[in-house]
């Protein structure tokens, strides 16, 4: 075991610890300052997560199932309209389907049945009126089949919460004959929050051995390896509990907590690898642990600071989507970025200098702790230097032969196909259908003012993909508005039902309005396609921007966003193959609906361009290091892939296996996430950050680095060597 050689340097807490030679910026004299208050940033750290972490248990209860709308747009306003006037018989109301298999809806049996559905409803609440079955509306043709409709008297998060309460109690009104099953929209989202959840926790807990053994790898010492964990569970603690805090406020997503989970975990091993590996050499060179950290804050703190700007700058143009559910998710990962990146420039340094050279405790055998530079990616930047054209061209042959099939990439919102089969709103779908038609379960309400119900009800008739109309139904409150059910032809999730909508809304009278939760997916996705180019958009400006603040140099700025556009536009390429076309759907384990799910090309694509920000300032910022220290393009590259190719490496190798546990899940949407997430930092990490990027600085040589003098005179002075 080799270790590296140092002297005991002076206790971290006592102020007499020497000051360093050369002048320190800003984060060094912070590093400075944490290494001799150990106990104070401790004692902070504990009253924070203390504080915030005390509200973490309740997160499950408190945060929202609900949120998957486009606000104001025109199916929500028809939602709204029949909560005020309709007894809240819009999407949100609870479906409550009994179906008998021998006996009609008028036998005595059955009839007992719905009046304990009726007694169920009415029990909560959160239920309105309770509309009961009625003959040629809601009584199948056959007679054997009824639903029950409990009205909306809360907000959506509310019926959501209510239907996870009723669901299975309903269900168990169920007799030999009679079936039972709660559907509709906030039953589905139930299933559909539920079954998730279960998967995304048991996908991280599959995740933690493999990460486990991959930071112990990397790290070298056991010891060390703890850091991320430690910087995961402070964030991670705080970040949740803000969350709660949050949502008394304004409803909060619970994908929220699974994505800030995600983050803090991969972030946290990613800014204490950089940390930690740059603290080892700084000590073994100065045998001083405040000097040390001084140093690691100075250089490396910085790279770490500038890479959560950028993650929380990309994630920052999702709040742009108007849907509550994007956004909030876009929250909880931005705030767990917070807590980690503050965690990381506060606690990891003082717990560096309190450690000193005990971080490499229990090292592995025939490991070198003392150096940054790792000689086998030092070797490999030499290679690419002398052979840039060679490895270049077959890695962008790679990512441009599987970025072209996302020309012909296909969006739509999940169908009934991502809820399990044993789940409630499931089967309650496949009652409907079976029983009222492929197109009942997507039923449309169209509000109309009572003035234009004979124009709205003659349109009806005649429309394509409407297979029939309801009588309207008028305001009891004299509001002036009526309510018409409409059926469609074609099951909720047939792509020709946004052209019936579409239709619809041309031809019906201006003052009526479309609306069903098939509708308010197709509106979601509608505005999900609309503001993804104003999202791309900024995202890929603002990442250009922080990087040209932070490397001074237009050209290596572009080089770093371009980059990360084709390694992005490559995994949107295999989620094509995988999720569209359905290459490996066996393997895989799931029956492809032909599109993937609306929010991927806005949520996926501010997830992934956050991460590769992350990896491309760790290689950027070492090589501008490099190039300030030398002036030599060469050794820009080279070293650095000595210095940060290992971290690199390590951090990805980490998130992958992170992100492909969660192909092990059964529900479609975790299985697309972790696909996705997963084949973006591999070809991003291993193919554009080792590969590429390296050859296109070798082959822009100093011209990479070049920055005309009035840019350089307008943009602050950042340096990121030492002193």
């Amino acid at each position: 075991m080799s270790t590296a050689t140092t002297t005991d340097a002076p206790d971290a807490g006592g102020a007499e610890d020497p000051s360093p030679p050369g002048p320190a910026g800003p984060l060094g004299r912070l590093g400075a300052w944490t290494a001799g208050r150990f106990r104070h940033v401790l004692i902070g750290w504990l009253v924070v997560v203390g504080v915030l972490g005390a509200f973490a248990p309740q997160v499950t209860s408190v945060l929202s199932g609900a949120g998957w709308q486009s606000n104001g747009s025109e199916s929500v306003k028809v939602r709204e309209l029949a909560e005020k006037h309709f007894g809240g018989t819009g999407s949100s109301a609870i479906q409550v389907v009994v179906s008998s298999r021998e006996g009609q809806v008028g036998d005595p049996s059955v009839q007992r049945v719905i009046a304990e559905v009726t007694r169920e409803l009415k029990s909560d609440d959160r239920i309105g009126e309770v509309v009961a079955p009625q003959a040629g509306a809601s009584i199948s043709r056959d007679g054997r089949t009824a639903v029950v409709l409990g009205g909306a008297a809360a907000n959506t998060d509310d019926m959501v919460r209510a239907a996870e309460d009723l669901k299975e109690p309903l269900r168990k009104l169920s007799t030999d004959d009679v079936t039972v099953r709660a559907t509709g929209a906030s039953v589905m989202w139930s299933d559909f929050n539920t079954a998730n959840l279960e998967a995304m926790i048991h996908a991280e807990i599959l995740s933690w051995p493999v990460t486990l053994a991959v930071l112990v790898v990397a790290f070298g010492s056991l010891v060390a390896a703890g850091l991320p964990l430690l910087l995961t569970m402070a964030g991670l603690a705080a970040s949740v509990g803000s969350l709660v805090l949050i949502s008394h406020v304004t409803p909060i997503s619970i994908w929220a907590m699974d994505f800030a989970l995600m983050f803090a975990l991969a972030l946290g091993i990613d800014y204490a690898l950089f940390l930690v590996i740059r603290f080892r050499a700084a000590l073994a060179h100065s045998g001083d642990r405040r000097r040390a950290v001084e140093e690691t804050m100075d250089t490396a703190g910085k790279a770490v600071l500038l890479s959560g700007l950028t993650v929380l700058v990309s994630l920052s143009a999702v709040m742009l989507v108007p849907a509550p559910a994007v956004r909030t998710m876009a929250v909880g990962i931005m705030l767990s970025v917070v807590f980690v990146l503050a965690a990381t420039l506060t606690l990891l340094p003082a717990v560096l200098a309190k450690l000193g050279p005990k971080v490499d405790k229990l090292a592995l055998p025939r490991t070198r702790t003392d150096r940054t530079e790792s000689p086998r990616f030092g070797a490999w930047g030499e290679r690419l230097w002398r052979q840039p054209l060679r490895f270049g061209a077959l890695a962008l042959a790679v990512l441009s032969a599987l970025a072209v099939p996302v020309f012909g990439l296909k969006t739509a919102m999940p169908s009934i196909k991502v809820v399990p089969e044993s789940d409630s709103s499931r089967q309650g779908y496949a009652l409907v259908q079976q029983s009222f038609g492929k197109g009942a379960p997507g039923m449309l309400q169209i509000a109309v003012p009572d003035a234009s119900v004979t124009a709205t009800a003659d349109a009806l008739k005649s429309a394509d993909g409407i297979a029939g109309a309801l009588p309207a139904q008028r305001a009891a409150d004299g509001s002036g508005w009526s309510l018409i059910q409409a059926v469609p032809s074609v099951d909720p999730s047939d792509p020709s039902l946004a052209k019936a909508v579409d239709t619809l809304r041309a031809e019906l009278p201006g003052d009526a309005l479309v609306g069903g939760a098939a509708v308010e997916n197709l509106d979601l996705k509608q505005a999900l396609d609309d503001k993804a180019p104003l999202v791309i958009g900024v995202i890929l400006v603002l990442g250009f921007l922080l990087l040209l603040v932070a490397l001074q140099a237009p050209l290596v700025a572009a080089i770093g966003v371009l980059t990360n556009l084709l390694a992005t536009a490559a995994a949107f390429g295999v989620a094509r193959l995988i999720f569209q076309e359905g290459h490996l759907s066996d393997l895989l384990g799931f029956e492809p609906q032909g599109f993937l799910d609306g929010w991927g090309p806005v949520f996926f694509f501010a997830m992934i361009f956050a991460i590769a920000m992350d990896y491309t300032v760790f290689l950027l910022s070492s090589a501008k290091e490099n190039y300030e220290r030398t002036g030599d393009p060469r050794q820009a590259v080279v070293g650095a892939l000595a210095q940060s190719g290992r971290v690199v490496f390590a951090a990805a190798a980490v998130m992958v296996a992170v992100f492909f546990t969660f192909a092990l899940a059964d529900p479609l949407p975790p299985k697309e996430m972790g696909i996705v997430l997963g084949v973006a930092v591999l070809l991003d990490a291993f193919l554009i950050r080792l590969v590429l990027l390296p050859v296109l600085l070798r082959l822009t040589g100093r011209a990479a680095w070049w920055s005309p003098g009035w840019l350089r005179r307008v943009l602050p002075a950042i340096r990121f060597s030492h002193g």
